[in-house]
């Protein structure tokens, strides 16, 4: 009666529908534990997790012998083990950096770089490809190109080819740049301050935007033309 369950050599056809029923069900439930997130980058954690869950409980569907209660535990524990990492990565920037990559510039101030395009290998096709993807085909119109930690590369066009808006007619406009952040977590980024500004200019900063301490701040950053934003962090987190 339950050979769906514990396997049986000749399985029948509506023993593997019902195992499949519910192997779907199951992973639908992980990821609605796991969160969106799982589903919508492709940071190597995910990668990782997404490949062994499928190799699990992609077996039993395969093999009618096998039982299901073994696949579907190592399943909900390697669910465990993700979503702890992910916890960890998010209150913990420097553990964060270890399994995440940082992202890579390939294109500053309009110029390729190729050094760094080298150590991310990225063919010159494969960044115009991403380019045209984000409506920048015309490369003089790019001012920087990052390759974010999920694979994906993003664009940021030079200020004068952005959309003008009525405080922009007959003003001169700074390039904005590639914005660098000085805060994330309540923590200091001490190696992106030092290349431009001080943390003494940092706490100016936190101080005329109305906050008292650094704890305050989710997030800080500063782009080229000098312009400061400021997210306050949620208590709760």
């Amino acid at each position: 009666m339950f050979d769906f369950w514990q396997g049986a050599e000749g399985l029948s056809i509506s023993g593997f529908l019902i195992r499949a029923g519910i192997v779907y069900i199951y992973i639908f439930l992980l990821i609605k534990v796991l969160g969106q997130r799982s589903m919508t980058t492709m940071n190597p954690i995910d990668f990782l997790f997404g490949v062994i869950i499928g190799d699990v409980v992609g077996e039993p569907l395969s093999d009618g012998e096998l039982p299901l209660a073994g696949p579907l535990s190592a399943a909900a524990f390697i669910a465990g083990i993700h979503l702890f990492l992910s916890y960890i990565a998010l209150k913990t920037p420097r553990f964060r950096r270890i399994i995440e990559d940082e992202p890579i510039i390939l294109m500053e101030k309009g110029i390729i770089l190729h050094k760094e395009m080298s150590k991310a290998k990225v063919t010159v096709e494969s960044l115009m490809m991403d380019l045209r993807l984000n409506n920048s085909i015309d490369l003089t119109e790019v001012d920087y190109a990052v390759l974010e930690s999920n694979g994906q590369i993003s664009a940021i066009k030079k200020s004068k080819y952005d959309s003008l808006t009525p405080d922009d007619v007959n003003k001169e406009i700074a390039d904005k740049g590639y914005p660098t952040v000085l805060i994330q977590d309540g923590h200091y980024i001490d190696a992106n301050i030092e290349k431009v500004k001080s943390r003494k200019w940092v706490d100016e900063q936190i101080q005329l935007h109305g906050f008292n301490h650094v704890k305050e701040i989710f997030l800080m950053t500063l782009d080229g033309a000098g312009k400061v934003y400021l997210s306050k962090k949620n208590p709760s987190m």
